[in-house]
């Protein structure tokens, strides 16, 4: 018996005509991650700190801080590794502490830096930037680097706009921007804001001769009203929306939205279940968009007779952000940056083993106890590929577990990227 055909051609193109909308907003507003390397931390520290030996100087401040608490291996313990995690992880914390200890690094011109007026404030813009540029060129910089200059509040913003200013200008009349340069726009509460800054790095770009979107940011998410707006509405679930393509990340502000909701100090943290409510939003508001998330900070640094206490705390701390979907950080104090590897290279490790025969049984179609469908098998490649970037893992290792290399972990974490490729 033949089959037969109903619908006609005519009525797939009144389907596609009416969907039409829908497949430019796709393509344009939810393009999914780009696959680039996403870094597990960013430090802040006052713009007028930073040196060309910056990093490695606080890679060896971490390192002797947790040595002459015992070191690596009694630190896996006091964060709940057994002795085997805890002394596969502790010579990739060391190795990483000595050629990569920050991964992201910004230049604090708010908070950290503060109202020193404009003549300390214009100087010390240009010494950054001539600064990370001589660290780019001697190879010392971070991977990721830039600035948070003052928020676009009317009595910050005109001083904002200039830290800004002086400082890409600055960066473009050196020569090429640095690759990993990122840009921070603190305590956003509207979208105008957004929309702001948008109009201020595309004005930067067309003096500079910078090709369309080379200046991308990110937004801070520091108070109530950019998750909830006069309207009822969600501001920061329109972000992406407002200027698809420019903003790079949702990075949430712990103690200013704590204490904009009259939370006391003593309760100000990352686990406030006011912080896990705001996370959860900008988590729905970003999905698809290729837009990346970090989780805060913890302002109780490992110094002292507390020490002990504030690695354990950071440590599950960076552990609750991995498991809830955020890859990211911030951290303060370089004893801190132990805790932060620490932590992510044993989550990482632990689950290393599970995913990799779930990913290999799914490419290999071998049956398994678990049946993982294409979107769970994009999750595995993509748990996987970080723990390898990260320093987690070696190539060699995640090979030999899934027989799969860091080009196939890409393509099957990030499919839509084969497929424009090709």
């Amino acid at each position: 018996m033949a089959e037969t055909q109903s619908l006609t051609a005519a009525d797939l193109a009144h389907i596609d005509a009416s969907c039409a909308a829908t497949d430019q907003l796709l393509d344009r507003n939810y393009p999914g991650d780009d696959g680039t390397r996403q870094p597990v931390h960013t430090v802040y520290v006052p713009a007028d700190k930073f040196t060309t030996t910056f990093a490695a100087d606080w890679g060896a401040q971490g390192l002797e801080a947790i040595n002459n608490a015992g070191g690596l291996e009694r630190l896996g313990a006091l964060l709940g590794q057994d002795g085997e995690l805890a002394a596969a992880v502790a010579p990739r914390v060391a190795a990483k502490l000595a050629n990569e200890p920050i991964e992201d690094l910004r230049l604090d011109f708010e908070d950290g830096f503060g109202n020193r007026g404009d003549d300390v404030e214009d100087a010390a813009a240009v010494t950054a930037a001539k600064t990370v540029s001589a660290a780019v060129a001697a190879g010392t910089a971070p991977p990721f680097v830039g600035i948070r200059f003052k928020c676009f509040e009317a009595p910050t913003r005109a001083r904002g706009v200039r830290t800004l200013d002086l400082f890409v200008s600055t960066l473009a009349q050196a020569g090429e921007l640095p690759d990993g340069l990122v840009l921070t726009l603190p305590k956003v509460t509207t979208v105008d804001q957004v929309k702001a800054m948008d109009f201020a790095v595309g004005r930067l770009e067309e003096i500079h001769g910078l090709p369309a979107g080379r200046l991308r940011f990110e937004v801070q998410v520091e108070t109530p009203q950019l998750i909830l707006g006069p309207d009822g509405t969600s501001p920061v679930a329109q972000l992406p929306h407002v200027v698809p393509g420019r903003i790079s990340g949702l990075h949430y502000g712990t103690y200013d939205y704590s204490a904009s909701l009259e939370i006391s100090a003593e309760y100000q943290s990352m686990e406030h279940p006011v912080a896990d409510f705001a996370k959860e939003i900008m988590q729905l508001a970003v999905a698809g968009t290729g837009i990346r998330l970090s989780d805060g900070s913890t302002n109780i640094m490992p110094i002292g007779d507390g020490a002990d206490a504030a690695w354990a705390l950071h440590g599950r701390l960076v552990r609750r952000s991995l498991e809830r979907g955020y890859y990211q950080g911030w951290d303060l104090n370089p004893a801190q940056l132990p805790s932060r590897f620490s932590a992510t290279y044993a989550f990482y490790r632990q689950g290393l083993p599970a995913a990799a025969v779930r990913l290999r049984n799914y490419v290999q179609q071998t049956p398994g106890a678990v049946m993982d469908e294409p979107a769970t098998a994009r999750a595995l490649a993509n748990f996987i590929l970080r723990g390898l970037v990260c320093g987690a893992a070696g190539a060699e290792e995640v090979l030999a577990l899934t027989s799969l290399d860091q080009t196939q972990l890409t393509a099957l974490a990030h499919p839509r990227l084969a497929t424009v490729s090709h």
